[in-house]
């Protein structure tokens, strides 16, 4: 069974329903769980023509609150959370090597046309990853 779970989070209203699968996951397994959320990084320079100062770092203080707030949530340790900068795939992957995990959870929204065919983050994962991975389909919005 599964001995490490990165649980990949992009932090939205969507986490909430992954808790509860992580959760069920971890209860089933015993597995060690680990957090990550990744901050797309943020061309410079068109925003210092707006004048606006440091919007990655506001980005990457408020995602590392909120990954402390989840990280309570699900008894994960600080040193257990994991705020990367970079291509979302990339860092995901990278830190499920560095891990060791054995699964990754992550979600994933119903794509139709277009989107299906160009992917997303989720199928990025899927093919690259050198663990299991599951993706747990989000509910539809109305």
């Amino acid at each position: 069974m599964y001995k490490h779970i990165l649980f990949a989070t992009d932090l939205t209203e969507d986490t909430d329903y992954l808790v509860d699968k992580v959760r069920s996951m971890r209860g089933l397994t015993g597995a060690k769980l680990s957090l990550i959320h990744v901050v797309e990084p943020l061309p410079g320079y068109s925003y210092a023509y707006l004048g606006i100062e440091d919007i990655e770092g506001q980005l990457i203080e408020e995602a590392r609150q909120s990954i402390e707030k989840l990280g309570e949530k699900l008894q994960v340790a600080k040193s257990d959370q994991h705020i990367e900068v970079g291509p979302t795939k990339t860092k995901i992957l990278k830190i499920a090597d560095e891990v060791r995990a054995d699964l990754i959870v992550c979600g994933s929204h119903g794509r139709h046309g277009l989107s299906l065919l160009l992917g997303s983050t989720a199928n990025a994962i899927l093919h690259g990853a050198k663990c299991d991975v599951l993706t747990v389909r989000l509910p539809e919005e109305k």
